[in-house]
């Protein structure tokens, strides 16, 4: 049953039956009487002396007739039309019946009913007295806060039960910071006392920064099975409506519930809907959202430090948030939740795994190497189509190869076998996916390692070279050789196809802007120029009200900017004069790289190993 027809079930019951009463005593006299007994009925009941009494209206509105019980059956009543006794008396004398046959039955004259006489008042009166009832009953209601109609103003908080707890932090992995920071605060809800005695006070809130599936959502629902208090979740979102002053009421109204429940924690996702900066972008400093956000500010301003309200946040955008929701006593702590190492994305393939009957022969840490980038959100998806690739196939457990399988499908898409490709095609395919492979091999600072070469099409690439990075380094981390290895690995495709096919072909395009990307990077951010030297180019302008980078500004001359052109070039086409001499020097393998794709269409790690070394 819909939730709102449940909600409404009582009213709407309560107006049926004063219809159905009304149209009842309204349609009672007026009912038709085709299929009751005639008069010519009762004279045959007299002529055969089966009529026991007849009972007279005092109105003459109506003649009941109760026949005698001669056969043993049950006794029948009828009623014929409206006459008094006298007319009744003369009708019948008038179809020939004696006074002799009317005195063999007793007349009775009956009173008029009470209820008869004030039925048709309350008829009159059932409607708007129904009508009225049920317009207490919804205000009523709408005083209880049950009705969504008249409660604009109160939190759409969800209040979570702690007796049987879903997510703990014992499924919470990749993120052993992040759980530490939140473990103490579930310790200070659980034994306040523990840091009060050394002068400690109980943090107002606590920001949580990552990225999208990073496991912000995850980590506050693993407090609120760990906690054992009251636990509030709702998003930036719900706050703000149509209606200004709507948003700081269900402000208010949330708080007031918090403090009620205190010691508890209140969860509230996507906070940057609610908490960007003000005075930023239009509406000025009266909008709805900004008056939101200044309720917001004035209940976490801290004014009574006896309330053990702690506020969870999560968000993708901390760079948007207004400086004043940020500070000390509102928000004490930023914890960053990022996307896992390989030690962490090991930790989350457990959890991920835990229960599903998995193969004794599946090794987590290759799946886990394999996967540089990926989220917990990532990962989760990736055991779950792993699961659904093995039941496609019909086996009772889930293998390694659903799991290589389901790390290309969440990466890039399904395999488009069906795709049509012409000879000439595959060949352009299979000699630039050969290229990419020998250079990550034959060029040792690009610190990639070949899993996987395939021509088979994917998404809207043709085809794919699957690498694993030797070692997961930060930008910060990253060598000027480094990257200038992995350049001359993105540019080894095009270079390939120069060198096979003397052509080339639109299919490096996405390797040049990604080769271009990291090349104006060492040249603007990272001062790998030595030309230019240790200089940053460039402002990155915003508009926080936009939420995104609109442009760059020029905070350099023209004659800086043709030098940071020529430098990126510079390094592009060294880079591409690198991988095609390379190639140039192992073109007997690339051949035979090229002629095992077009056999096969697929090589794992080892095979593609084995034809280099062939």
């Amino acid at each position: 049953m819909p939730k709102s027809l449940k909600n409404n079930l009582i009213p709407i019951l309560l107006v049926l039956a004063t219809l159905v009463f009304v149209m009842a005593a309204f349609s009672a006299p007026n009912r038709s009487r085709t299929d009751e007994p005639t008069i010519n009925t009762l004279v045959a009941d007299i002529k055969a002396n089966n009529v026991k009494r007849v009972s007279v209206s005092s109105g003459g509105e109506s003649v009941r007739v109760e026949r005698r019980d001669i056969t043993g059956a049950q006794q029948r009543i009828y009623t014929i039309g409206k006459a008094d006794q006298t007319e009744l008396t003369t009708l019948l004398h008038n179809y020939g019946l004696t006074d002799a046959d009317l005195a063999s039955f007793e007349y009775l004259i009956e009173a008029p009913s009470a209820w008869m006489q004030i039925l048709p008042i309350l008829a009159y009166l059932a409607l708007p007295i129904g009508l009225v009832l049920v317009f207490m009953l919804l205000m009523r209601r709408a005083q209880s806060g049950t009705d969504q109609a008249f409660s604009f103003g109160r939190s759409r908080a969800r209040r979570m039960s702690q007796e049987t707890p879903v997510v703990t932090f014992s499924d919470v992995a990749g993120c052993d910071e992040a759980k530490q920071e939140l473990v103490e605060v579930v310790d200070f809800l659980k034994a306040p006392e523990k840091f009060i005695q050394l002068g400690a006070r109980i943090p107002k809130g606590v920001l949580l920064v990552g990225p999208p599936g990073s496991g912000k959502t995850l980590l506050a629902k693993a407090v609120a099975g760990e906690a054992g208090v009251p636990f509030f979740s709702l998003s930036g979102s719900e706050f703000v409506e149509l209606f200004v002053g709507v948003g700081a009421s269900r402000v208010r109204d949330l708080f007031d519930q918090a403090k009620k429940a205190a010691p508890c924690i209140v969860f509230i996702d996507e906070i940057d809907a609610v908490g960007r900066q003000r005075g930023a972008g239009l509406g000025g400093g009266n909008d709805e959202r900004e008056q939101t956000l200044n309720q917001m500010l004035v209940e976490m301003d801290g004014f009574n430090t006896d309330t053990n309200v702690i506020i969870i946040a999560a968000t993708n955008r901390p760079d948007i948030l207004d400086p004043a929701l940020l500070r000390p006593g509102r928000f004490d702590r930023r914890v960053t939740v990022d996307a896992p190492d390989v030690i962490g994305r090991e930790a989350i393939l457990k959890v991920h795994t835990r229960g599903k009957p998995i193969s004794g022969d599946i090794d987590l840490k290759v799946i886990a190497k394999q996967t540089p980038g990926f989220t917990g959100a990532d990962i989760e998806n990736l055991v779950n189509e792993a699961a659904i690739l093995a039941a496609r196939a019909g086996r009772k457990e889930i293998t390694q190869a659903e799991l290589q399988e389901a790390i290309e499908k969440v990466a890039m898409g399904p395999a488009r076998r069906s795709r049509l490709m012409s000879a000439r095609d595959k060949e352009i395919v299979a000699y630039h996916e050969a290229g990419h492979a020998i250079a990550m091999v034959m060029i040792p600072e690009a610190e990639e390692s070949v899993q996987k070469v395939t021509i088979v099409p994917r998404g809207m690439a043709s085809g794919i070279t699957w690498y694993t990075p030797n070692s997961e380094d930060t930008v910060a981390n990253s060598g000027r050789k480094k990257l200038e290895g992995r350049i001359a690995t993105m540019m080894a495709g095009r270079a390939a196809e120069e060198i096979a096919l003397d052509d080339i072909t639109a299919g490096a395009s996405g390797d040049m802007e990604h080769a271009t990307s990291i090349a104006r990077a060492m040249v603007r951010q990272y001062g790998m120029s030595d030309i230019l030297g240790m200089v940053s180019f460039g402002d990155r302008q915003e508009l926080v009200f936009l939420g995104r980078e609109i442009q760059e500004g020029r905070s350099y001359s023209e004659k800086v900017a043709e030098v940071i052109d020529s430098e990126v070039s510079r390094i592009i086409n060294q880079a591409y004069g690198r991988a095609k001499e390379l190639l140039l020097r192992n073109r007997a393998k690339l051949d035979a790289v090229a002629r095992a794709l077009l056999e096969r269409e697929t090589l794992d790690g080892s095979e593609f190993l084995k034809v280099m070394e062939a």
